[in-house]
């Protein structure tokens, strides 16, 4: 009999659990029976998925392919499933959304309720995380990500341009002045963020060209809010999405510095997805409803 939904599944737990011991354990199966599970797909298709070590399993290229094809014909599969059983006829589901902190509070959250008032059959599995998430390994329908995109097989919709400033609290400026030029930068607290995937400098605009200011910090963080209470505290400087920070400058809670000097700072912003003809409809109505309605957000229209 031709098991291949099964082989799938088995597959697709041994990469998520990144072992054949682990994913047996989870499967109630044991490694010897998971890993000849394994090397019977690897004979049939004629090519290695896995490179086996002592430490942890990694992909090859084809493994990569069939891991992503896997998952969207099992996804497909339980949709259809879904949908026989409970005979619906209204856009349901759970859809996973992954996006930034700050973006998160100030822009998505509070279009969440009339939302559900319209689509009141989808479940909004909601991740805040300034990290970049892998879609497929982290099972993410949509993520919003702002700055460069990497090449993909992923789809992108743009949303729209977030424009960093430079900006401090008042008290902060009080004690320790007020930044001219960007040269003054390497004499003030720079807060600023932990990710890998971040040098530690601030890279500004000057005379057309970029310049790459070396930071100084007290403070090392993993999402834009807490670099914002901290800058409200006074703690130092900030380079923060004006999205963020713009009821406090309004506010006067917070100043923005060296806006004379830097010429403009911008970074897009997309929403990130699996599609093609086969995107499940509640990814569809998601992405109509929120995209509009967060660029609204970041013109500042609401």
């Amino acid at each position: 009999m031709d098991n291949r939904a099964g082989e799938m599944q088995v597959f697709l737990r041994v990469v998520e659990a990144g072992s054949f011991s682990e994913a047996a354990r989870l499967l109630r199966m044991t490694p010897s029976t998971v890993s000849k599970l394994i090397s019977r797909i690897e004979a049939r298709l004629g090519v290695r998925l896995v490179e086996r070590s002592t430490r942890r399993l990694s992909l090859t290229l084809e493994g990569r392919i069939y891991y992503e094809r896997s998952q969207a014909l099992l996804h497909d599969l339980d949709e259809v499933e879904q949908e026989l059983a409970q005979g619906a006829t209204t856009t349901g589901g759970t859809l996973r959304v992954n996006i930034s902190v700050a973006l998160g509070v100030l822009g998505l959250e509070p279009l969440l309720p009339e939302f559900w008032r319209i689509y009141p059959n989808v479940v909004v599995d909601l991740s805040l995380s300034d990290e970049i998430v892998d879609l497929y390994l982290d099972r993410t329908d949509i993520a919003f990500r702002v700055g460069s995109l990497p090449d993909s097989g992923m789809i992108a919709r743009r949303i729209g341009i977030a424009r960093r400033k430079i900006v401090a609290a008042p008290s902060y400026l009080d004690r320790c002045g007020i930044p001219l030029t960007v040269d003054d930068l390497s004499r003030h607290n720079c807060l600023g963020f932990n990710f890998r995937r971040l040098a530690p400098v601030w890279p500004v605009r000057e005379s057309g060209r970029i310049v790459d200011r070396a930071m100084t910090s007290s403070l090392l963080a993993n999402n834009g809010e807490t670099v914002r209470r901290m800058t409200l505290a006074g703690v130092g400087l900030a380079r923060m999405g004006d999205y963020h920070v713009r009821a406090d400058i309004a506010a006067g809670r917070l100043i923005e510095v060296l806006a004379d000097v830097v010429e403009p700072d911008e970074e897009q912003i997309h929403a990130v997805f699996l599609g093609g003809a086969r995107m499940p409809q509640r990814v569809r109505v998601f992405l109509d409803f929120v995209v509009p309605r967060l660029r609204q957000f970041l013109d500042g229209e609401v």
